[in-house]
């Protein structure tokens, strides 16, 4: 009897956590600039716990509430990456946002536009689409797109701080591979509305040509990534911290010798396994959470 009332506890406060998680849609009608879009958000699950959301033509941001306990004010737009064709959900978007609740950040998960994935198989078809010498050409169009919704996300969340209980000054965002595309071009060009507080770019798709004048009032960056990267973007991670170093901007960078491109918070028992345990730390520094 004791163990179903504990299941049953477990499972009433998944309920209620899950029930917590508000989606808000980041526009008012149609995405601007994609007006011509048909196609609607879709989830793939494969045999993993993995699953990978693909044909988002209608951004959104979902609300992923801190530990009421150890609330900070301070909020984290989490943009997960994908090749702008697909959104690793998971390991680059809802468990990030568990951990970040824990240490009482709010997170918003940023579901950004993408390209039309036109199988049920959208992991596979982008695989085969980065082997084609057209790729670039199709997702050049794409990224400028997935980037103001980043803005407007910022925008949006300081907006509506008080809402949420948010420090309008504690606001930040951060992405993977191409959803670090989206978080680091936030931090060039930015207007006092939608100025990230602190920009988090792992293991990002950020090439010198789309990296801009770093400002005077930049915000602090941290950078993480692998030297084994498999699609070599380190080298552009290095140089937009090389960027923020040679500006005197606060900055922090991680290179880890193994761990391959996209590791995010998947578990391979190396150190890459704490990347989010440094970015933690960074956090604290800087006064975002609670430090150790």
């Amino acid at each position: 009897m004791n163990k179903i009332i504990v299941f049953a506890c477990v499972l009433f406060s998944a309920f209620s956590t899950k029930a917590q998680q508000k989606v808000i849609q980041l526009y008012n009608g149609t995405a601007p600039g994609s007006e011509n879009w048909t196609y609607n958000e879709q989830v793939y699950k494969p045999g993993t716990k993995d699953a990978l959301v693909y044909n988002v033509s209608h951004p959104t941001l979902t609300v992923y509430p801190a530990d009421p306990s150890k609330a900070t004010g301070t909020a984290v737009i989490v943009c997960p990456g994908g090749g702008f064709y697909i959104l690793a959900i998971v390991h680059e978007g809802t468990d990030v946002a568990h951990w970040l609740n824990q240490k009482g950040v709010i997170v918003f998960i940023l579901k950004y536009r993408l390209g039309h994935s036109l199988t049920d198989n959208p992991g596979q078809e982008l695989t085969d689409n980065m082997e084609k010498s057209d790729f670039v050409e199709k997702i050049s169009p794409i990224i400028p797109l997935c980037i103001a919704d980043g803005r407007v996300a910022i925008q949006y969340v300081r907006a509506h701080a008080a809402e949420y209980g948010i420090n309008p000054e504690k606001i930040g965002i951060m992405g993977f591979s191409a959803g670090g595309t989206v978080a680091a071009s936030t931090a060039f060009n930015y207007t006092p509305a939608n100025r990230p507080d602190f920009v988090a770019p792992i293991y990002a798709f950020i090439p010198p040509s789309m990296q801009g004048t770093v400002a005077a009032d930049a915000p602090p960056l941290f950078v993480a990534a692998a030297t084994d990267d498999n699609l070599g973007l380190t080298s552009q991670s290095v140089a937009l911290y090389s960027k923020w170093l040679a500006a005197k901007k606060l900055c922090e960078m991680h290179i880890y010798e193994k761990g391959g491109h996209g590791f995010g918070m998947h578990k391979q028992n190396i150190p890459t396994d704490t990347w989010i345990d440094r970015f933690g730390d960074w956090l604290g520094l800087l006064g975002y959470i609670k430090a150790k």
